[in-house]
């Protein structure tokens, strides 16, 4: 008796603490607590994923694959609220298409003690046509408040068979648990690919299955006056199904950190890759490919290398606007600057063309591959080396295997004796090898006309150049006010136009004092910002609220004032991606500080020259005296824009001796 009391009550304790994902089973546990066990600090958390996929057979239209999606989602704060928004991209061709079926969802709320659902309106789901070759389905879960747990679900059927969704089992924000199951017909062969650096629990199998084919009748009859006879046929063939359960439970969030570039690139995650078809009795029909054998079939497309050979649109416009353009780098910037200055992006983007180059010539609009296979063509004509480059943008991350998927973007590049130059004409801020910071995706593949392609760098090798040059004057009173000249050129310019271009001078000045903090400015000119080949310069005056301290007959200054570093941006023990710098950096400061009479430098900051990993980045420091005071010369680089997590704590100790040296004081004292 005392044993099956003792086996009663474990089993209670035990079913009450495995927690039910059955969709709707949300409990009063879920939404009383308060914040992560593992992670206080996060906003939200993932309290379970689900994708299940297989095929589904019917005599239309042969298998079509079946994904069947469910999340549970735990919102702890009113920033959390982020985590309430879905899109379901849905992909399409001109003969195919995928939808969507069964869409459900509810938000959560314990009101009283008491559990209130509040679902989802169809009114409140919305369908958008993001290109010819994708739509978007997308809903933000209603009633939300802190505390709230959301759930929806819904089932994804595709005519492309390969097309199966990345899971992923790792967020920005904890994950409690994830499952992922996939059963594949014998006739359809799948890679498997995994990313990240979390530990997956992956089992494979096989299982015997039975797929009916339908119902057939055969007709017999006999001679004369004999009845007409039906038999009705049942067909079916049993295959085996190979079974793949992938699951992970409490995976941390990945820290972002600065200059991560795109988190969803490092995420733990894993990826089918449909490899080879084979039915029984039919020759075996490959299905995935080398980035050669994407990048021609891209190329063969209409919508692709077919309208790079057309030039009876523009052939007279451009021919005018080249006619008195003597040097061939002053050509190649003048079609760049044509197609910019016409052509204006509809906010789409692909490396197909949607408008057809001859109807968005006319119309002056188009997505990316409107204008910058436009851009090529123009080129070409112009008898130049040119190609067009696929690009997958930061957001849409790094493909993991060949496929058209793997790209949504596609810029020109231009060859001649003194290198390749990558243009992209969407941007009416761009430059010559001056992508968006979006585009700087490692490498882009080149497609020639020959049907080669290559890959080739979206680095710029341009540095972002950050020049200032400061005058401060210390008044007997101990007053301090200064003057400053900045000039930016790269992308630190461009950074400037897209920052503060159209806004007024109040909202210039607001800005500029946030960005540098501790000081309060007068008289402040931002010139050039219009002007995308010259250098965008900034002057100002101003008044340091908290660089001076004097203690007792003794002055103590911060010699670099607000443009020196306050916090090392790289604070984790550990780092397992990469650091994206984007470009590399360089900023020079003079710094000339006059003293007042009476006073004399009693200490100044050693000077300091260090190097990281030999040429990846520099750092010196020189305080001296002058004959005024004081000068400050202090110059920091940053040439490599990509390193690996390997070089993580070499360079947070290279930022730590630079925030330990621009915090060094500079001491006066009364003479």
């Amino acid at each position: 008796m005392r044993l099956l009391v003792l086996f009663i009550t474990v089993f209670m304790v035990s079913h009450s603490e495995a927690q039910d994902f059955k969709y709707g089973r949300v409990s009063k546990e879920e939404l009383q607590e308060k914040v992560h066990p593992s992670f206080p600090e996060a906003n939200a958390a993932i309290l379970y994923r689900d994708n299940y996929s297989h095929f589904e057979y019917n005599k239309q239209n042969g298998f079509i694959l079946v994904s069947e999606f469910q999340e549970r989602v735990k919102i702890y704060n009113s920033e959390g609220f982020e985590n309430a928004t879905k899109e379901i991209i849905l992909y399409k061709s001109s003969n195919a298409e995928e939808d969507i079926s069964g869409l459900k969802a509810v938000t959560y709320n314990l009101v009283s003690g008491k559990i209130e659902e509040t679902k989802l309106d169809k009114d409140d789901i919305f369908e958008e046509e993001q290109s010819k070759y994708r739509d978007a389905v997308k809903f933000t879960m209603p009633n939300l408040k802190e505390g709230a747990v959301i759930e929806y679900k819904y089932v994804v059927r595709s005519p492309f068979l390969g097309n199966l969704d990345k899971v992923r089992f790792q967020e920005r924000i904890p994950v409690k648990r994830a499952e992922a199951r996939y059963y594949f017909p014998e006739y359809f062969v799948f890679k498997r690919h995994k990313k990240g650096w979390h530990e997956l629990d992956i089992k494979e199998g096989k299982k015997n299955r039975k797929l009916n084919l339908g119902t057939s009748f055969d007709r017999s009859s006999g001679s004369g006056f004999s009845v007409v006879q039906s038999t009705a046929r049942n067909s079916s063939v049993d295959f085996i199904e190979n079974t793949y359960e992938i699951a992970a439970s409490d995976v941390p969030p990945i820290k972002e950190e600065s200059f991560s570039g795109n988190l969803d690139n490092y995420l733990t995650a894993v990826k089918f890759e449909l490899s080879y078809i084979q039915y029984p009795g039919e020759p075996l029909e490959y299905v995935s490919s080398t980035w050669e054998d994407v990048a021609k079939t891209i190329y063969d497309s209409d919508a692709f290398g077919d309208e790079l050979h057309r030039s009876n649109y523009f052939d007279d416009d451009l021919d005018e606007a080249l006619a008195k353009v003597a040097t061939e780098k002053d050509k190649i910037l003048r079609v760049f600057e044509y197609v910019k200055s016409r052509m204006s992006w509809n906010g789409f983007t692909g490396y197909y063309a949607e408008e057809g180059l001859k109807q968005a010539y006319k119309k002056q609009s188009g997505n990316t591959a409107d204008i910058n296979l436009m851009l090529v063509a123009m080129l070409r004509y112009a008898g130049f080396d040119a190609n067009p480059v696929l690009v997958s943008t930061k957001a849409h991350g790094i493909p993991l295997f060949p496929t058209r998927n793997g790209f949504n973007y596609v810029v020109a590049a231009v060859d001649d004796g003194d290198g390749r130059f990558l243009m992209d004409a969407t941007n009416k801020q761009g430059q010559i090898n001056m992508l968006k910071e979006y585009l700087l995706n490692w490498n882009g593949r080149l497609l020639r006309e020959d049907g080669t392609s290559e890959w080739t760098t979206l680095l710029s090798p341009k540095p972002a150049v950050q020049n200032f040059i400061v005058n401060v004057d210390l008044g007997t009173d101990l007053h301090v006010s200064g003057t400053a000249q900045s000039r930016f050129t790269g992308y630190s310019a461009m950074d400037y136009r897209k920052n503060f271009q159209g806004l007024s001078p109040e909202d210039t000045k607001a800005k500029l004092e946030k960005i540098n903090q501790g000081i309060e400015l007068a008289d402040v000119t931002l010139s050039n910002l219009n002007k995308v080949y010259e250098p965008v310069s900034l002057s100002y005056s101003f008044e340091p609220l908290t660089a001076v301290e004097q203690v007792g007959d003794k002055v103590i200054i911060s010699p670099l004032f607000h443009l020196a570093i306050t916090e090392n941006p790289f604070k984790s023990d550990e780092r397992t991606y990469p650091i994206d710098f984007s470009y590399p950096r360089k900023n020079r400061y003079i710094i000339s500080i006059a003293i007042p009479d009476g006073y004399q430098v009693e200490s100044l900051p050693e000077s300091a020259v260090v190097n990281l990993f030999d040429t990846m980045g520099t750092f010196s420091y020189r305080v001296n005296k002058s004959p005024a005071g004081i000068q400050v010369l202090c110059e920091q680089s940053i040439n490599t824009p990509m390193m690996g997590p390997e070089k993580y704590q070499e360079l947070k100790k290279f930022y730590s001796m630079i925030l330990e040296k621009e915090q060094e004081k500079v001491v006066l004292s009364k003479i």
